[in-house]
């Protein structure tokens, strides 16, 4: 005899929250959440905490409420690929062909990129990057590309709060100088990892432009150093960019 089906109300309670942001053209704070859908403030705070741990949400400094990149992650395991995902990957794939390098597509979660899909089969060099991989904390180009689009005062407060970490002889500790090399990357369109993450590696990111306020993406092509020699690296960044460019355009 099967089992008498009863509904979840919590789960319930939880979609009408997904659905209240998804329609809403602001981020949304906890009372604002609950006033609108009518809920007690405890259950609105619980149920959003419980999505911000599942990176489901993610909160903005005015304790205002966007959605994560688990949606992206989710979205690209069942292979129902976000517009991003989908206008990104074929790049992924010329990038990998044309430079022999691992291409990776990531977006901003807080100060870290969190990979959410790849192009790294070819030519035998592999890096162990997962989708759903979260680098270190302002570890790497991507993660530069992305700061590059926020404003001065939210790449100011994000430094406030960071202690610049030092993962090789060649990492950026000082934060005027990683302030510089960000503000630099909103000037020239690419950023720059010189073995500053790992060594033997480096890495060339462009941002993004998802038509979000609240997202921050970028491409980025890593490799070992012997792959890109200085004599490369014009050609490589004019690819890089115009790509950028490209992406930027099919998005609109």
């Amino acid at each position: 005899m099967s089992q008498a089906f009863k509904r979840v109300p919590a789960i319930d309670k939880c979609f009408a929250i997904l659905e209240l942001l998804a329609e809403s053209k602001e981020p949304m704070g906890i009372s604002d959440i609950s006033g609108k859908l009518s809920l007690n403030k405890s259950t609105v705070f619980h149920i959003v905490r419980t999505l911000m741990d599942l990176n489901v949400l993610e909160s903005q400094p005015d304790r205002k409420f966007v959605f994560g990149t688990r949606f992206y992650i989710l979205g690209n395991m069942a292979g129902k690929r976000s517009k991003l995902i989908q206008t990104a990957h074929p790049y992924l794939e010329m990038i990998n062909e044309k430079t022999k390098l691992s291409a990776f597509l990531g977006l901003r979660s807080d100060r870290r990129a969190i990979l959410i899909d790849k192009v790294d089969s070819a030519y035998g060099i592999k890096l162990s990057s997962e989708i759903g991989m979260r680098m270190p904390t302002l570890a790497g180009a991507g993660i530069k590309a992305m700061l590059s689009q926020l404003s001065d005062e939210e790449i100011e407060e994000i430094l406030a709060r960071t202690e610049l970490r030092r993962y090789t002889a060649n990492s950026i500790t000082d934060k005027q100088v990683y302030r510089a090399e960000i503000l630099q990357v909103r000037e020239q369109g690419i950023a720059f990892d010189r073995e500053e993450y790992i060594e033997g590696m480096v890495a060339f990111a462009i941002p993004v432009k998802a038509n979000s306020r609240d997202l921050q993406a970028a491409v980025w092509a890593v490799g070992l150093t012997r792959q890109v020699p200085d004599s490369s690296i014009p050609e490589l960044t004019k690819l890089l960019k115009g790509i950028s460019e490209e992406i930027h355009h099919r998005l609109l």
